[in-house]
Order: C-alpha cells, then sequence, then structure tokens
C-alpha cells in the first residue's frame, strides 16, 4: 500500500522549513499544501484544531503538528538517514540543544519586535545565547549532532539561513560576520547541504517579509 504524505505550510515559516528539510533529507515524497494564514483553509483548522498553524504533517490520514514532534515522528518512522545519533548520550544532547533554543528563541522573536532601549538589551541577550551555542552546544563538531547534519542543525537552521536578514531588518546586529566563528562556519557547511541548499526561501523575498513584520511592530509601539 503506498503511503500517503501530506504537508500543509506557508512559505515564510520556518517551522515549515523544518520539516521540509527534515523530508528531504530522508528522501520521503510528499504533497505539498501552500496555505494562506489570513484564510485559513477547512484542511488546516481540521486537522489542528487547537493551534490552528502549521506546519502540519499528514501521515496516512493521521495529522500532526508542532514542528519539534514532527521531526522525532519523521525519524522514527523512516529510520534510514537518521536525524539523531545512535549513541545514547549524543542522542540526549542533541535534544537538549533542540530544546535550549526552543525554549530561548522567543529572546530573538523580542528583539526583533522591540525598538530603543529594549532592543539593545534584547540584542545582548541574543548574542550571549549564541556565545552559549558556540562554545558549549557545537565546540569542535561539524554539525551539532556530530559529523553529520542532524535534527538539531534543523531546529537551529533559521539562524544559518535567515539571522542575518533578521538583523538587517530589525537594525542592530546579533550574528556578526567577526564573531561566532565556529557557528559561522556551522552556517556555511548547513547551507551547502543540498536538500538545505535546495530548499531555502528566496533571500529577496525573506528580506522583504522580515522588514514588512518589523515596520508593523515598530507601528504597533509607536506613540
Amino acid at each position: 500500500m503506498e503511503e500517503e504524505v501530506r504537508l500543509l505550510g506557508e512559505w515564510s515559516s520556518i517551522y515549515c522549513h523544518r520539516v521540509i528539510w527534515a523530508l528531504k533529507l530522508k528522501g520521503v515524497s510528499y504533497d505539498y499544501t501552500k496555505e494562506d494564514l489570513a484564510n485559513k483553509s477547512n484542511d488546516l483548522i481540521r486537522y489542528n484544531p487547537v493551534y490552528r498553524r502549521v506546519p502540519i504533517l499528514v501521515h496516512n490520514g493521521k495529522p500532526m503538528a508542532e514542528s519539534i514532534f514532527i521531526l522525532e515522528y519523521i525519524n522514527e518512522v523512516w529510520p534510514h538517514n537518521p536525524l539523531l545519533p545512535a549513541d545514547p548520550y549524543e542522542k540526549a544532547m542533541a535534544r537538549f540543544w533542540a530544546k535550549f533554543i526552543e525554549d530561548k528563541s522567543p529572546t530573538f522573536y523580542s528583539y526583533f519586535r522591540a525598538v530603543g532601549e529594549e532592543q539593545v538589551k534584547l540584542a545582548k541577550e541574543a548574542k550571549e545565547l549564541l556565545q552559549i551555542l558556540e562554545e558549549k552546544g557545537l565546540g569542535e563538531k561539524e554539525f551539532f549532532g556530530g559529523d553529520q547534519i542532524g535534527l538539531t542543525d534543523i531546529c537551529l537552521g533559521w539562524i544559518a539561513c535567515w539571522i542575518e536578514l533578521m538583523q538587517e531588518a530589525a537594525g542592530i546586529k546579533v550574528f556578526e560576520s567577526d564573531s561566532l566563528p565556529k557557528i559561522q562556519a556551522w552556517s556555511k557547511r548547513f547551507k551547502e547541504v543540498p536538500e538545505i541548499k535546495e530548499n531555502i526561501a528566496d533571500k529577496d523575498k525573506m528580506l522583504l517579509y522580515f522588514r514588512g513584520l518589523r515596520e508593523k511592530f515598530t507601528a504597533a509601539k509607536a506613540p
């Protein structure tokens, strides 16, 4: 029986890209449904009635939401090209750093939205988080999970692909070219992996998207 694999997503969603990258790395064929989040489809509401957001993976009629859980599911259902190390300790560490950035990502989003002194403060906190990832998470490894790309790298992929665009739109840098050399090198390696390189949203289009978001956030804060 042929498997049904369907992904409901949105082009600018960092979280949808995670799922696309995982499926591509696994070599899993899937049908993609582009969602308009301003006019959500009946399928989106039916498959994710709790949060009503993407990504949503539908496998043989069974839907699941939230990218981190989808990644774990993909890794278990299609065990070839594993996204987690075989060693139990290394596997736990990979999950630890994936959860770390998941828990700390609101700092980056808040920095992107903020203005004035608040933004300066949050930018400093974001730089400190990147420093922790550099020194404690990546260290001397090629990828966060070891010698090959894995779940942690996928979760951190937005840093490699879009943090420079976000900071350009925000007007304050947190990821400068002369800092964080290990993460800078990792970012280049990550983006050169064929399954990643071929599935990254257009840089200019994403920059316009981030600038548009930034304008909305600053307009909302204007007196």
